[in-house]
C-alpha cells in the first residue's frame, strides 16, 4: 500500500510523526530503532536561550492521561544549531523544527536562524499552557496569531505550522487566523489545561500546580477539533492527541488529518511509532483503501 503522505509542500514518506516534547531530538531512541520508518522528525521545542523547565515534580500520571508541566526544558537555539541538529540530519528524514517563544519577536529571531536545507518546516509553538509568557497566551487570541504568523512569514520560505492549543471556545477561529496569515498548515491538538491534587499534603501534585494533560483522555477532544477544522480551511492538518493505535491513527486521517504526531503514547511503548506506519496501512488495506492519502478525509457524517 502507498503511504506517502504530503502536508503542503513537504512530503513524507509515511504520515507517522513524533510530537514535540517525548521524542526529544530523537538522537537517544536513534540507537535502538531504525529511524526511516518515520515519515520525518519533530524536535522538542527550541528556544532563544537555555530553559531549566519548570520545577519537580512536573509529571504526574492521570486515568488514561499523563499531566505535564515541563517548561520547555532546552538548551537553547544556539546549542540545538551548533550540536544537536547535525545529529538529526544523519537521520535523512525531514526536520521539522518546534519553535516556542516569549513574546512575536523571539519566533522571528528563531525563524530567522532556521536556514539549513534540511530543515523543511517550523512548528511555531503557539500552545504550550506551562510558561508564563508566549506560547499559549498568544495562541488563545486569534488576531495575535495573525499578528505572529504574518511576521515570521515575511523572515522564512520555510513551511510554517502552527500548532493550536484546545484550550479555547472555537478552534476554528485560531486555525482560520493562522491560514490567513500564511501557514501552511495547522498542528493540533496541544495539551488541554489540567490539574491533580495530593490530598494528604492538600497541594496540587505539580509545583506548577497545573499542567497539560495529554494522552487516550484526550483523544475524543482533538478529533473532534481536527474533524472542526478540517471542514473549516484549506491548509492540510496534522493531527495529534492521544494516539496508542493504528486505529486511532486512522481515525485522526479520516477525521481531516494528513499526518499524524504521537507523543505521550511513545513513553508506554517506544516501539509504537516505529511500527504503526505499517500496522496503519495493513489496516486501512482491511478497511477497503488503497492508500493511506486515501484515508484523509472520509468521514461520513449523520447529517
Amino acid at each position: 500500500m502507498k503511504t506517502k503522505t504530503k502536508v503542503g509542500t513537504v512530503e513524507f514518506s509515511c504520515p507517522v510523526l513524533p510530537a514535540s516534547g517525548c521524542f526529544g531530538y530523537g538522537i537517544e531512541l536513534a540507537q535502538y530503532y531504525d529511524m526511516s520508518a518515520l515519515g520525518g522528525i519533530v524536535t522538542k521545542a527550541v528556544t532563544m536561550d537555555e530553559r531549566p523547565g519548570n520545577g519537580m515534580p512536573r509529571i504526574a500520571e492521570t486515568p488514561s492521561g499523563l499531566l505535564n508541566a515541563i517548561g520547555l526544558e532546552n538548551p537553547g537555539v544556539e546549542f540545538f544549531l551548533d550540536v544537536l541538529l547535525a545529529q538529526i540530519k544523519r537521520f535523512q528524514l525531514p526536520i521539522i523544527v518546534n519553535l516556542a517563544g516569549k513574546k512575536l519577536k523571539d519566533y522571528v529571531s528563531l525563524a530567522e536562524k532556521m536556514l539549513d536545507p534540511q530543515i523543511a518546516a517550523l512548528e511555531l509553538n503557539l500552545s504550550c499552557p506551562n510558561v508564563k509568557t508566549g506560547c499559549m497566551s498568544i495562541g488563545t487570541n486569534a488576531r495575535e496569531i495573525k499578528r505572529l504568523v504574518s511576521a515570521v512569514r515575511k523572515v522564512t520560505d520555510k513551511a510554517i505550522w502552527v500548532k493550536l492549543t484546545p484550550n479555547v471556545t472555537d478552534i476554528t477561529e485560531m486555525a482560520k487566523a493562522a491560514e490567513s496569515a500564511g501557514a501552511d498548515a495547522v498542528s493540533l491538538i496541544n495539551t488541554l489545561v489540567g490539574m491533580t491534587i495530593d490530598l494528604e499534603a492538600r497541594k496540587p501534585v505539580l509545583k506548577n500546580n497545573t499542567g497539560g494533560l495529554s494522552g487516550p483522555a484526550i483523544m475524543p477532544v482533538a478529533l473532534r477539533m481536527v474533524s472542526e477544522c478540517y471542514r473549516a480551511i484549506e491548509i492540510p492538518i496534522v493531527g495529534m492527541g492521544g494516539i496508542a493505535t493504528a486505529e486511532d491513527a486512522l481515525a485522526f486521517l479520516m477525521a481531516g488529518a494528513s499526518a499524524i504526531q504521537v507523543g505521550s503514547s511513545t513513553l508506554v511503548d517506544p516501539d509504537l511509532l516505529f511500527s504503526l506506519g505499517d500496522k496503519m496501512a495493513q489496516r486501512a488495506s482491511e478497511l477497503g483503501f488503497g492508500s493511506l492519502s486515501e484515508v484523509c478525509g472520509s468521514l461520513e457524517y449523520w447529517d
